[in-house]
């Protein structure tokens, strides 16, 4: 290869492995976050954006929980909405920024390939939406606050029609 394109493509390829600045905004961290790992497109480099560990506020009417999640946890996570909605679309359609949070929301679009609550697959499409609160400290996410409309997950599968198979065809 020509020594003269060898630096630019070396500097490229560091680029998209080198952390996050500290000195970044929290919504530009966010903002990466959710087009890097959080759609899906890059899982394994959670690293870059998440500390250590994260405290993940899971926000449920029926009772609030904590988990503690790792950079490697988290891109297994994502790793596991790929297994259920398969090559999902992820679209962000708000954000606020306030101080060192950053609120956001999403619809997830993809298609039901896993179990989501027990029940067989069907294949047919399903829609998420969900609203998080990330705050961010020293240019990684250090919590987050997440809520999704598992109920409406639940009312587009039990509607979901049975696959061919199932009906003896």
């Amino acid at each position: 290869m020509n020594p003269d394109r060898m630096l630019p493509a070396l500097l490229y390829t560091a680029a998209l492995f080198a952390p996050v600045p500290a000195s970044a905004s929290p919504q530009a961290v966010v903002t990466g976050f959710l087009a890097e790992v959080r759609s899906g497109a890059h899982p394994e480099r959670a690293d870059r954006y998440f500390a250590p560990q994260v405290q993940a506020h899971q926000m449920t009417s029926e009772g609030e929980s904590t988990v503690v999640r790792t950079p490697a946890e988290y891109a297994d996570h994502v790793r596991e909405f790929l297994a259920l909605f398969g090559a999902f679309h992820f679209e962000v359609t708000e954000t606020l920024a306030a101080g060192d949070k950053v609120y956001v929301r999403w619809r997830q679009q993809g298609r039901h390939l896993g179990s989501v609550f027990g029940e067989r697959p069907t294949e047919t499409p399903l829609t998420e939406i969900s609203s998080a609160v990330y705050r961010v400290e020293r240019g990684r996410i250090v919590e987050y606050w997440i809520q999704t409309d598992r109920k409406g997950l639940e009312i587009q599968i039990d509607r979901a029609e049975p696959l061919p198979w199932e009906h003896g065809l």
